[in-house]
């Protein structure tokens, strides 16, 4: 490691203390830090980046912080530093679409030096103020604890929606939002007090969502942005486990449809398009004016056998809201068929200028996929690109947007390999990502105790007012509202339907 001599002295005083440090050279090279949060873009409304020297053989460390006139001087500990969050305020404040710099300094005996330093970009959009997440073991086929939980971005404050302990310990996933809007949710409970249950503003359902005609009881969802409908699918899932494969686990569709949800006629609506024998249609999503849905579609195979040949295509049509009719025609986004891969999750982003996906070599259940990243859709050039800043050589997988359209959550396992965690990566006017970064923790040595997945992270623009009270209450004491399959799509039922049903 090369020191450099200054010219001059670096004199850095702590706050609210009277100590100062003489800093007389210079290491050639950034610190190793955890997270790595060196250059990345942040958003104003984010708590203060704390984190680690990966290096802590010093016997004193300080860490300057510098934007215009403000300026603050962290003292570490053990070579952790953790961010006064008034400073931190005031610091994003005066940076906003400028860079905050940051130099880490080290003592080496008596004397003080410092690393070249790296910046911190400050956008000129904030992000929604919370995040909701399912925090799960990351084993395959057992777990004990599990939950679903709301993050306020600005702080470390974590805030319990619900926790399958407090109902019997079945299953709990699936936690959607129309709008990010924290009164328009939903979310399924499985095994224990079964149903999915969803709110509007006050008011909470019980749904009992398996009809005669559906292969199971509703699954993956995704709002209409009227709140009107919901988009659906129902599956036969399976899943199998290799020894030596590095992807783990498989998780595969036997059949699988995609519905519609009216939410006050409480009952099912689809098209043959959609629900289909011979294709497996599956994470549809509807664009921000409502109008077309984006759905993931797949010739039939052989299962388990032939696993690695299914490969999802990207496709769309038409919905009229009005008359809860869909288009004739199917149009093709992505053509697995010519590209040879695999699309699932496609979101589009509140303008409509970008569909996000993730892109696999097969399947459509990339969590355990080390080869799956995102990729964009330009919605206006047609051109799909991938998204190198923010993919690593692990599984990324869920994801989605911000209501401004600037900024992403994704689960990635860039970590370890091993626990998926929730990164944000800013994406500007013209498509392009910026250097992603893990969700702030106040002590930097968490992501290293924590042994639970982050699954599913969803922006949201409020806090949940859904108290866990509530819904243990209906849980429990409700019988739930049997929904129908709407007569007017009684088309013939695939043969794996009809054998479910009876």
């Amino acid at each position: 490691m090369k020191i450099k001599l200054y010219g001059l002295f670096m004199v850095l005083i702590f706050a609210g203390c009277t100590d100062s440090i003489r800093v007389t050279g210079v290491i050639d090279g950034i610190p190793g830090i955890f997270p790595d949060y060196t250059d990345v873009t942040i958003p104003e409304n984010i708590a203060p980046l704390n984190f680690k020297l990966l290096n802590r053989d010093y016997s004193g460390s300080a860490l300057f912080l510098e934007s215009g006139n403000t300026t603050a001087t962290v003292k570490g500990r053990n070579g952790f530093f953790d961010i006064p969050p008034a400073e931190w305020r005031s610091l994003l404040k005066d940076a906003k679409g400028r860079s905050l710099k940051v130099t880490v300094c080290v003592k080496n005996g008596n004397e003080w030096n410092s690393y070249r330093p790296f910046y911190w970009h400050v956008a000129n959009e904030p992000v929604d103020p919370y995040i909701a997440y399912r925090l799960i073991d990351p084993g395959y086929t057992v777990w004990n604890e599990m939950g679903i939980y709301q993050r306020r971005l600005d702080n470390y404050r974590q805030y319990t929606v619900i926790e399958n302990k407090m109902t019997g310990g079945g299953c709990m996933n699936c936690h959607s939002f129309c709008n990010r809007d924290p009164d328009k949710m939903l979310f399924h409970m499985r095994k224990a007090y079964p149903g999915t249950y969803i709110t509007g503003g006050e008011r909470m359902e019980k749904l009992n969502t398996k009809t005669e005609r559906t292969l199971s009881a509703l699954v993956y969802p995704s709002w209409h942005p009227s709140g009107k409908y919901v988009a659906f699918t129902v599956n036969d899932t399976k899943q199998a486990f290799h020894m030596n494969d590095p992807n783990r686990i498989e998780v595969f569709d036997l059949a699988s449809d995609v519905v519609v949800y009216d939410v006050d006629g409480k009952e099912l609506i689809t098209s043959p398009h959609l629900f289909s024998e011979q294709r497996y249609e599956t994470f549809a999503t509807f664009s921000p004016d409502g109008k077309t849905l984006y759905f993931c579609t797949a010739g039939v195979q052989e299962l388990p056998g032939d696993f690695k040949k299914v490969k999802y295509s990207l496709c769309s049509i038409s919905f009229d809201p009005e008359r809860r009719t869909f288009g004739e025609t199917v149009d093709t986004l992505y053509n697995a068929d010519v590209m040879d891969k695999s699309v699932s999750l496609p979101r589009v982003s509140p303008d409509g200028k970008y569909l996000l996906y993730t892109l696999s070599s097969y399947g459509n259940f990339f969590i355990w996929h080390s080869d799956a990243d995102l990729y964009l859709l330009n919605m206006e050039t047609n051109e799909h690109s991938p998204l190198h800043e923010a993919n690593s050589d692990y599984a990324e997988s869920y994801h989605s947007w911000s209501s401004n359209s600037r900024w992403i959550v994704f689960s990635s396992r860039r970590t370890d390999g091993l626990y998926t965690q929730p990164w944000f990566s800013y994406i500007d006017e013209n498509g392009k990502a910026a250097k992603p970064f893990l969700l702030p923790q106040k002590d930097a040595d968490y992501y290293q105790k924590f042994i639970k997945s982050y699954n599913i992270p969803e922006f949201v623009q409020g806090r949940i007012n859904m108290k866990s009270a509530d819904i243990v209450d209906i849980a429990k004491n409700n019988k739930g509202i049997d929904i129908k399959f709407s007569d007017a799509n009684r088309f013939p039922l695939s043969k794996q339907a009809e054998d479910i049903a009876h």
